[in-house]
This record gives structure tokens, C-alpha cells and sequence, in this order.
């Protein structure tokens, strides 16, 4: 008989916040609930344009660069997170879930600290303030998904609340942004953990059971001239 202490504990997708000098986390953030689905777009850095150049298309693109790239694709991922401190009943919760809710609005604010340090910058005369730089951020999906990102999208629907109007359920619509090497600078450590990740993606597609041309209805070789190597009957 199987037991409830017998079942592995599902692992949890959740949030790094990473010091990108020392490498060290700051800050870690575990999802609730893992989402039940995700939503990825991979759209490829292309070199040159679209359509062809001069073989009778209406392309203005390079044939000399339709099959090469100028980087890293650009990936993003969306998903639904939900948060509930009814489903923890164990946890104290004066303030409801506002703390893990400021935890993720802190992805995308500054803090008051880098703020009064811009605001005395600008009385001093300062002429150009760089922009505020934020701490490097990692998402992680189990250990074979772990990317530097930057939050594109948060969208917040509180939907319970305690007599203290204190939110104590909401759902949180994430959009992410894959950082690549085309994003950060060399020798970044974010640039590091995406070639890493990259790499991981490169070991799985090597492991991947490769197809026969058999199962496509072709036979032979590709190419060399009008039904070579396709299997067309005459």
C-alpha cells in the first residue's frame, strides 16, 4: 500500500533574485502553486529581411542571408501564478498576502534608496543619471530550466480578502523576458547562466531520437534536381 509519506513532493518553479557580482542569491521566491500551463514564444534573430531579392518575389531580404542568424532567438514565456493564504492555514498572515505580493512588485520597482540617490544626483547638477540598474533575476522550472530574465508583464486580480481588506487570494498573469548574450554585456554572470541554459537545450536535443526520410514518404538523398531523392512515381 502506498503511503501519503511515500509521494515525492512535486518541485517548485519560482524566483531568484541573484547579486550579479558575488553570484550569491538575495532573494528566493517560491511559486505557490506551480502553474498548469506555460505559454513560450522563440522567435529567431534572422540577418537579413524578408522574401527574396530578385528571383521574381517581391522580398527586399539578401539571399545570401536567409539562413543565417544574427543571435540568440528572442524567448519569452507567459503564465497564470496563483497565491492563497487560505491553503495555509499553518502560516501566520496579518498582512494577508500583500508581502508576497510586494515581493514580485519589487521585480519591476526601484527601490526608494536608488530613487532619493537619482533625485540628489539631478539637484546636484548632474547632467546625464544613468538609468537605474535592477538585480539580476533568474527563473527556474526545475533543473533543467534555470534562464536569466527580466519581468515584461504583471497583471494582479485580488479576488478574497480578510476583514482587514488585506488580499488573501489573488492570481498573477507573468510575462518573462529570456535574457541572452545579445542583451548583457560580456562577462556578465547572466550572460554566463544563458549559455548555460543554452547548452542544457543543446544536450536535450542530442538526446532526442532522430527521424528516418522512410517516414516522411521520401527516399535517398535530398536534392539535385526535380524529383531526386523524393520517391516520385513516373
Amino acid at each position: 500500500m502506498t503511503r501519503y509519506a511515500d509521494i515525492p513532493k512535486p518541485i517548485r518553479s519560482g524566483i531568484v533574485i541573484v547579486d550579479p557580482e558575488r553570484g550569491t542569491p538575495q532573494r528566493i521566491i517560491v511559486l505557490q502553486f506551480n502553474p498548469d500551463t506555460l505559454e513560450r514564444s522563440v522567435a529567431p534573430q534572422a540577418a537579413g529581411g524578408s522574401g527574396d531579392s530578385g528571383g521574381g518575389g517581391s522580398g527586399t531580404g539578401d539571399r545570401n542571408e536567409a539562413l543565417r542568424l544574427k543571435g540568440p532567438a528572442q524567448e519569452t514565456w507567459k503564465f497564470t501564478a496563483e497565491i492563497d493564504a487560505t491553503d495555509q492555514f499553518e502560516v501566520a498572515a496579518p498582512d494577508g498576502i500583500h508581502p508576497q505580493l510586494a515581493v514580485l512588485e519589487m521585480l519591476v520597482q526601484p527601490t526608494t534608496e536608488k530613487l532619493r540617490a537619482a533625485s540628489q544626483l539631478a539637484k546636484n547638477g548632474t547632467i546625464e543619471i544613468s538609468p537605474i540598474e535592477m538585480p539580476l533575476t533568474l527563473f527556474t522550472w526545475g533543473s533543467k530550466r534555470v534562464m536569466p530574465v527580466r519581468v515584461t508583464e504583471l497583471s494582479i486580480n485580488e479576488s478574497a480578502f480578510d476583514v482587514h481588506l488585506n488580499p488573501i487570494r489573488a492570481s498573477l498573469s507573468i510575462g518573462l523576458k529570456v535574457l541572452t548574450v545579445s542583451d548583457l554585456p560580456a562577462g556578465h554572470r547572466g550572460a554566463e547562466l544563458y549559455l548555460a541554459h543554452l547548452a542544457q537545450k543543446e544536450r536535450l536535443a542530442a538526446a532526442a531520437v532522430g527521424g528516418q526520410l522512410g517516414g516522411l514518404g521520401l527516399g535517398g538523398t535530398l536534392g539535385g534536381g526535380a524529383g531526386a531523392g523524393f520517391g516520385t512515381r513516373r
